[in-house]
């Protein structure tokens, strides 16, 4: 009975820490990254990687709200640390080229939005920008705001990315 008892204790703190460190399934449960992630549907979130080097352009990170305590998000990386970035018209432009971004959708593409107009603004070291693919129903780097001073929060710092988001093609 003792070596049962012992068995599950080592079980369930190699599972403990599995989820913490390595991986744990995540649950989609807003439209911002559709149609790549749909709502409701579960994926995974890889922690080791994001030890080892910041997430890369095109990247689906997750990370905790900069606006709302206790929420996290789940957004592409659009630019990183080094980077330039405008957005005109709801166009990205990275270091001065367009990008092509298949995976972008516009349901308001007639309408002048928050963050359709952008800088261009330099991403500093180690801060990534970020944005959902559902571009006119995210909130994301281009429209986050301090709740106190009303100041614009473009990046996320590199250190609270908690992982990326697996996807199986």
């Amino acid at each position: 009975m003792k070596r049962l008892i012992f068995l599950l204790m080592i079980s369930a703190a190699a599972a403990v820490l599995f989820r913490t460190f390595v991986i744990e399934g995540i649950y989609i449960a807003s439209a911002s990254m559709e149609p790549t992630l749909p709502v409701g549907t579960k994926y995974f979130l890889e922690k080791i990687t994001v030890r080892f080097r910041a997430p890369a352009r095109g990247d689906i990170v997750v990370f905790p709200s900069p606006i709302q305590e206790g929420k996290d998000l789940v957004k592409r990386v659009i630019a990183a640390g080094g980077d330039t970035l405008e957005i005109r018209n709801k166009i990205v432009f990275l270091n001065g080229e367009r990008l092509t971004e298949k995976y972008a959708e516009y349901k308001r593409s007639n309408e002048t939005l928050d963050g359709d107009n952008i800088g261009p603004l330099a991403v500093p070291a180690k801060s990534l920008f970020v944005m959902g693919d559902n571009r006119d129903e995210s909130g994301d780097s281009r429209d986050w705001k301090n709740k106190g001073t009303g100041e614009h929060i473009y990046f996320v710092p590199v250190e609270k990315i908690k992982g990326k988001i697996i996807l199986f093609y």
